[in-house]
C-alpha cells in the first residue's frame, strides 16, 4: 500500500470511529444516546489506535497535519511530502466523516439539535471565549505531540507497535484537557467533516460554525511547533 493511500484509509478509519461515537452518543434514539463524555473519549482512543495500527507500516501513521508538520521541523520527515500527507489526511477525514453520516442517517433525520449534529463532525467550545479557546488547543497539542516524540523516539513516524500507548494518549488528554474544547488537536479530523457537514444534505442540521473553525486549525498547528522547539531544545 502506498504511504499516501494508507494515510487516506488510517484518517478514515479514525474519522469514522471517532466521529460515530459522538454519534452514537448525541443522535436521538441511539442505542448509546447519552452515555456521556467518557465513553466518546474512549471512543476517540480506539479510533486512534485503529487508524495508527492500520496506516502504521505504511506511512508512519500521521492520520494529523499536526504531526507531519512536526515531525517535518524536527528533520525527521521531508518536507516535500508534507502537502501530500495532508492532503491525504484532509481527504480521509471526510471520506470518514461520510460514512459516520450514512450508518447514522435516520438518527440525523430524527433528531432536533442543530449543535449536536454539528458536534457530531466536528468541535465546538463549551465557553466560546476565542482566545482562550485557541490556548487550550495549544496546550493539548503541545502535551499531544511532545508525549509523541518519546512515544515513538527514535523512530520516524508514529508504527504500529506505537498504536497503544499513542491510543492510551489520546484518551488522557481526552479524559484532562477536552472539557474546554472538544480536543481537536489535528485540523484535518475538524476542517474535513466540518466540510462534509456542510456539503451533506442534513435536515435542520443549522450553521456549520466557520467562525469558529480557524481555532482548530490554527491551535494544534502551532502547539505542533512549540513542542517540537521545545523537544529539540530538550535533546541539547
Amino acid at each position: 500500500m502506498s504511504p499516501l493511500l494508507a494515510e487516506i484509509i488510517g484518517t478514515a478509519f479514525l474519522i469514522a470511529l471517532g466521529d460515530g461515537v459522538v454519534a452514537n452518543v448525541v443522535l436521538s434514539k441511539s442505542k448509546g444516546q447519552q452515555s456521556g463524555w467518557i465513553v466518546i473519549s474512549m471512543g476517540w482512543a480506539m479510533a486512534v489506535f485503529v487508524g495508527v495500527f492500520c496506516a502504521g507500516q505504511y506511512s508512519g501513521a500521521h492520520l494529523n497535519p499536526a504531526v507531519t508538520l512536526a515531525l517535518a521541523i524536527k528533520g525527521s520527515f521531508s518536507w516535500s511530502l508534507v502537502p501530500a500527507y495532508i492532503g491525504a489526511q484532509l481527504l480521509g477525514a471526510m471520506l470518514g466523516a461520510l460514512l459516520v453520516w450514512l450508518c447514522y442517517k435516520k438518527h440525523f433525520d430524527a433528531s432536533d439539535d442543530a449543535a449536536g449534529k454539528l458536534a457530531v463532525f466536528c468541535t465546538a467550545p463549551a465557553i466560546r471565549t476565542p482566545w482562550y479557546n485557541l490556548l487550550t488547543e495549544f496546550i493539548a497539542t503541545l502535551v499531544f505531540i511532545l508525549a509523541i516524540f518519546y512515544i515513538t523516539k527514535p523512530t520516524t513516524g508514529i508504527g504500529s507497535l506505537d498504536a497503544l500507548p499513542v491510543a492510551l494518549l489520546v484518551l488522557a488528554i481526552g479524559l484532562s484537557l477536552g472539557g474546554p474544547t472538544g480536543y481537536a488537536i489535528n485540523p484535518a479530523r475538524d476542517l474535513g467533516p466540518r466540510i462534509m457537514h456542510a456539503l451533506l444534505p442534513i435536515p435542520g442540521k443549522g450553521s456549520s460554525d466557520w467562525a469558529y473553525a480557524w481555532i482548530p486549525i490554527v491551535g494544534p498547528l502551532a502547539g505542533a511547533i512549540a513542542a517540537t522547539v521545545i523537544y529539540n531544545a530538550l535533546q541539547n
